[in-house]
């Protein structure tokens, strides 16, 4: 449960900072990103949002949008990940923050991650569910295809231990951590 390494990394496009973190020798993104690419949003379209739990992207915007150098997470890395911080039943607990989740969902962190509750939306339509603010889920991206317009992602709940997959349609907007090249 040691942290190998924990660092930062400035996006030369934006100059933000990241905070990072190397679990099980992959360096990732201990926060959300928060890259302004064309198509992304912030929850409820509040900026505030963005600056706190990184902005959502839909699959298409989300495969472009890591800094050169770094890339959206295959469910194969996702996977080592949580194998890493215990397995699928328990490793949202071990990898989410400290503070931030609905009736005291919060996790551990015991690895830097800091999974935060960022919410998700649907661009087809506009709108925007489980409201990061409120603390109830985290969707992130990962770059595998599942079948015909639809992609692996990986969700953490406010209400239990685990981390799961599903399959979804691209046109969702989840949040995205960055794996380093």
């Amino acid at each position: 449960m040691e942290n190998e390494s924990k660092g930062t990394f400035t996006d030369p496009r934006d100059g933000k900072v990241y905070k990072t973190v190397e679990i099980g020798g992959v360096v990732w993104f201990a926060e959300n990103l928060n890259f302004a690419a064309e198509g992304s949003v912030c929850y409820d379209n509040d900026p505030a949002n963005g600056d706190k739990y990184g902005r959502l992207y839909d699959l298409e915007t989300a495969m472009k949008a890591c800094p050169e150098g770094w890339h959206i997470p295959s469910d194969e890395e996702w996977t080592a990940l949580l194998d890493y911080a215990g397995d699928e039943e328990t490793a949202g607990a071990t990898l989410k923050s400290t503070a931030g989740w609905n009736e005291d969902g919060n996790g551990t962190d015991d690895y830097g991650f800091s999974a935060l509750p960022g919410g998700n939306g649907y661009s087809g339509d506009g709108n925007f569910e489980f409201a990061g603010y409120a603390g109830y889920d985290g969707y992130w991206w990962s770059a595998t295809d599942a079948a015909v317009g639809y992609a692996i992602g990986w969700h953490v709940h406010y209400y239990g231990m685990y981390a799961m997959w599903g399959n979804y349609d691209k046109a969702y907007l989840f949040s995205v951590r960055c794996v380093k090249d």
